[in-house]
């Protein structure tokens, strides 16, 4: 059984949970558009609504694991321009964006932590949802950059595998997606990411702390 406490902490999550996994998958139909694939769009993926980008398994991993991951966005590297510059640049637009967003929520965390009463309950809450929306995005963007398919990180490193091991990736997709699974589930790479997390967070702090001085 939850705690209160539990419960609570799960639905201020909630917030940083949507904004992380919208703006990922909207990044990578963005990009996919910018480099000339209109399927992400036709599709209606190209949408800040965070319904259309929501996989039930990947969020609910992201509440409780602190890492998980969203509906693939549909591409057609076909339709690109130039289809290895756009294979790795769409790949690699959503843990971006996850990134720039994690950092703007610890900006504004040190902001609203230095300019408001530290009694203010309405300031305690806006406090702990840019919390956990830091450390959303941050696991987000490190969970997906994992090179292991179907992950993001997977499509990056295939674009630089000779064709016959890229073949071979692509033709066990499915099962790799199923080790994935087994490896959230037993924890097998917590350690590694939560420690690769803790790097990533530290230096938001170091930037935000830097940048909230300069408007003391």
């Amino acid at each position: 059984m939850f705690s209160r406490e539990g419960i609570l902490s799960l639905l201020i999550s909630v917030p940083g949970l949507l904004l992380a996994i919208t703006f990922h998958e909207f990044a990578h139909g963005y990009a996919a558009y910018l480099m000339g694939d209109r399927t992400a769009k036709y599709d209606g993926r190209l949408s800040l609504n965070p319904l259309r980008h929501l996989d039930p398994i990947g969020a609910l991993c992201m509440l409780f694991f602190r890492f998980g991951w969203a509906k693939p966005v549909p591409i057609n590297p076909y339709n690109f321009k130039k289809q290895r510059l756009g294979i790795i640049t769409v790949s690699l637009a959503g843990p971006f964006a996850n990134f720039i967003l994690g950092l703007l929520s610890c900006i504004i965390f040190y902001l609203v932590a230095f300019f408001t009463e530290p009694d203010s309950n309405f300031g305690i809450f806006i406090l702990e949802v840019l919390r956990y929306s830091t450390i959303m995005n941050t696991g987000l963007m490190i969970f997906n950059l994992i090179p292991i398919p179907p992950l993001d990180g997977s499509k990056v490193l295939m674009e630089f595998l000779p064709p016959k091991a890229k073949y071979s990736v692509y033709r066990y997709e499915r099962y790799f997606g199923i080790i994935l699974l087994l490896v959230v589930y037993l924890g097998t790479l917590t350690p590694i990411l939560s420690t690769l997390q803790g790097y990533v967070l530290s230096f938001y702090e170091f930037v935000s702390y830097k940048l909230v001085m300069l408007f003391m």
